[in-house]
């Protein structure tokens, strides 16, 4: 008996254990780990239920609207897809045939063109390099079976605050974003990474609040505060900064598309920099996002509008304006109007509608019609194209414009930060007390007029009620405003999450049109944006939702599941590592040197910068032709008031990326190029820093070599180093001593960078050495990612 159970053990009961446990690992690896929403190659995985907007709309938009959407002059055999009535009617070019004939794929000729065997019947045509696969087919006919119902683009419909949703891990959910978060992290079978470290929370979140790094005095305060909510107390004080004001009008800067000259050829120098300086005040004090919309495209229009208000206005006229002699004044003139419509509707609506200027969208229901009677809204400004008169009087500012005052200064304006007691002028809006007609410009141009319109808002938007709202710039700004429009908060909400996350919700951040990305968390950008509306659109309110919640707390470590199942973090199951923004480089070098001067607002600075751009750029005429750096503390200002000139923005900002500020843009792109690597080695500002820093650390003298690159790691990376990195830094500290000692003359070379005067003579070879470290950490990887 035992021979034959032993027999039986090794022959059928181990195999059959070990085939079980084979089956069974594969089982579970498919099901954590090949557990995607949707398999593209697989037609069994079909939803039960085919959604028009977030599985059927995506196809069509990107296969066939070109062809069959808006555009009636583009649309071919009569075939309209993005309309239901229209896609239900019969085919032109097939007798008796209907485009779609709901519950009857084998009846519609859409579907039957999709499957067809014959090239010249299938669609997409071949020439037009475009195809459906298999599962995106048997998608189609399953939504034709359903019933073939259309719905309003997900981003047309207004926004609903769907209930929390259950989830498993409640302990981890701290406020709402993250039931809505876990949901979709447990839906893929995924769990969140672990809290991060005080350390690397309290770097992150003083970057995303105010822009600079922590102090050794906040660092040493919060990691020795333990009660529970030291965290939220710390972000209320973040929250209370003034340098809260400047972080978040950075990114306002690039939606403004703000500049301190007008570009085109000539490009001179402009004074737009109180309205900037408004833009962080305003922020500061946490003026409602709906007022904050309502002054900038209407404070001008307000009834008995204050100065502060009308200074606002000053938004729409940040676009680049001419002083060439001999331009056609009315070109010109429009081509503003159209820059103040595509910055609204890109920048506040979040939507394409610059696709509609020369004829009808080809992918969203906008038709150029819709184009200029949104143009025209801000069609009645008094500008010229060419302002002959301000020219002529030598005016930083062309009008309509306004003067500040140092009495202004003393009262309303006290953010106006001049340095001097003279009267500042800005362009401003206005609005000519006779109506300017405007008309359909055919194929865009501006001597090409077609038919009348009268100001009006997208109807597939919210169409406007002129019970409601007047046609004009005040009753576009309310509409913009209103709880009805579905569109603005939910695009501050994504763009302050983008900034935030560095994706948004909708990762398409300037189009949540039929091409944008669909919303990886659509529930939680509906309450997110209701909740805005509903606290009165509170900006810190919004933003301490976010910072406070268990999602924004996570650590950056990428697990293997999380690399195999979502490795571009769509699920947000960690926190996720970006590039500081090139400003942000800036600052935090000179706020860890001790350099920063924490001045708020006036007028911008010139940085240092290599000999010779401007004078290639310029047309040899007007007040910028040559550059003149400044200095004194003025060179040691955040990037936020970095002098832009539109034909040679700062060279150094451009390479991390900056805007270059000629249009509208609400995203920055990211690259990695060695172009960056060289300006973090050899810019003066960083070498600068590296020489004040490390002059401040050895003025301490009881400090040991070890002691030093400690206080320097801190204030750099603010965290405490690892005893292999103090090792190495230590050792790497010894070979430059030895170094300069050896060659006093490239010492005193290095230590010469910079125009910052250190009071105190310190021991040359000690400090060139020293500073030599100190740049090695300002060019670690770390020193410019925010973890």
């Amino acid at each position: 008996m035992r021979f034959r159970s032993t027999e039986f053990k090794r022959k059928i009961l181990i195999p059959a254990i070990l085939i079980f446990l084979f089956i069974a690992g594969i089982t579970i690896y498919n099901y954590y780990f090949k557990t995607e929403s949707l398999s593209e190659t697989n037609p069994g995985s079909l939803p039960d239920k085919v959604d028009f907007n977030y599985h059927i709309r995506p196809i069509l938009s990107d296969r066939c609207y070109a062809c069959h959407g808006p555009d009636a002059n583009k649309r071919e055999a009569g075939l309209r897809l993005d309309l239901e009535k229209e896609a239900y009617a019969l085919l032109k070019d097939t007798k008796g045939m209907h485009g779609i004939v709901p519950g009857k794929p084998d009846k519609s000729g859409v579907y039957l063109r999709l499957i067809s065997e014959d090239p010249e019947m299938r669609m997409p045509p071949v020439k037009s390099n475009l195809s459906l696969n298999e599962y995106e087919i048997k998608l189609i006919e399953k939504w034709i079976r359903q019933g073939a119902r259309y719905e309003k683009h997900w981003a047309f419909l207004p926004p609903k605050k769907s209930p929390l949703p259950q989830v498993n891990d409640r302990e981890w959910v701290k406020n709402e974003i993250d039931a809505f978060v876990l949901e979709k992290m447990e839906a893929h079978h995924l769990t969140p990474s672990e809290m991060a470290n005080k350390e690397n929370l309290l770097r992150r979140v003083c970057t995303d609040l105010t822009g600079l790094p922590p102090t050794l005095e906040q660092m040493d305060h919060f990691l020795a505060d333990n009660t529970p909510d030291a965290y939220e107390k710390m972000v209320s004080k973040l929250l209370a900064s003034p340098a809260y004001g400047e972080k978040m009008a950075l990114h306002w800067m690039d939606v403004s598309r703000y500049a301190d000259s007008y570009g085109y050829q000539d490009d001179q120098w402009r004074t737009q920099w109180p309205w900037r300086d408004w833009v962080v005040h305003a922020f500061n004090k946490n003026l409602p996002y709906s007022q904050f919309l309502t002054w900038q495209i209407a404070g001008d229009m307000l009834p008995n509008a204050s100065k502060e208000q009308v200074l606002a206005s000053a938004f729409g006229r940040n676009h680049k304006i001419t002083e060439e002699q001999g331009v056609i004044d009315e070109e010109y003139r429009v081509n503003y109007v159209l820059d103040r419509t595509n910055t609204y509707s890109k920048g506040i609506l979040g939507i394409t509608m610059e696709c509609a200027q020369c004829h009808d969208h080809k992918f969203d229901p906008f038709s150029q019609k819709n184009y200029y009677q949104l143009f025209a809204f801000f069609n009645n400004t008094p500008d010229q194209g060419l302002d002959i008169k301000s020219s002529r009087d030598s005016k930083p500012a062309k009008y309509p414009l306004i003067e500040i005052s140092q009495k202004d200064r003393e009262g309303l304006l006290k953010f106006v930060n001049n340095p001097d007691t003279s009267t500042v002028s800005i362009s401003v809006m206005g609005e000519k007390p006779d109506l300017r007609k405007t008309f359909i410009l055919n194929r865009g141009v501006y001597d090409a007029p077609g038919h009348e319109v009268s100001p009006s808002t997208p109807e597939s938007i919210l169409p406007l009620d002129t019970t409601k709202y007047p046609r004009n710039r005040l009753g576009l700004a309310r509409w913009t405003v209103s709880r009805e429009n579905p569109l603005t908060a939910r695009i501050f909400v994504n763009q302050l999450w983008s900034r935030i996350f560095g994706r948004g919700l909708v990762e398409s951040v300037g189009d949540f049109g039929s091409q944008g990305s669909l919303p990886s968390h659509p529930e939680l950008l509906d309450w997110l944006a209701v909740d805005f509306m509903e606290k009165g659109w509170n900006v810190k309110h919004l933003i301490r939702q976010i910072v406070t919640s268990a999602t924004y707390r996570q650590s950056a470590n990428l697990s293997k599941r999380g690399r195999e199942i979502d490795p571009d973090n769509k699920f947000m199951a960690r926190a996720p590592r970006v590039r500081l923004p090139a400003e942000l480089i800036r600052d935090h070098v000179l706020s860890s040197s001790g350099l920063l001067n924490k001045k708020v607002g006036g007028p911008s600075f010139k940085p240092y910068q290599p000999d010779g751009i401007w004078e290639v750029t310029s047309s040899g005429r007007g007040n910028l032709k040559r550059y003149v750096q400044d200095h004194g503390d003025d060179l040691y200002r955040r990037g936020l008031y970095s002098f832009i000139k539109l034909t040679s923005p700062p060279p150094n900002m451009l390479v991390f990326d900056a805007s270059n500020r000629d249009q509208c843009e609400v995203v920055r792109m990211r690259t990695n190029t060695p172009l960056q690597a060289l300006v973090m080695m050899n810019d003066p500002i960083v070498l600068e820093a590296s020489r004040v820093l490390s002059a401040s650390i050895l003025q301490q003298t009881t400090l040991s070599d070890e002691d030093k690159i400690n206080v320097a790691f801190r204030r750099i990376l603010c965290r405490t180093p690892e005893p292999k990195e103090i090792s190495t830094l230590a050792a790497h500290y010894q070979k430059e001593k030895d170094r300069y000692k050896k060659h006093p003359v490239d010492a005193r070379d290095f230590l010469n960078i910079g125009e910052f005067i250190y009071p105190k003579r310190l021991n040359m070879t000690e400090h060139a050495a020293l500073m030599s470290v100190v740049h090695t950490m300002y060019n670690l990887e770390e020193t410019v990612t925010r973890n």
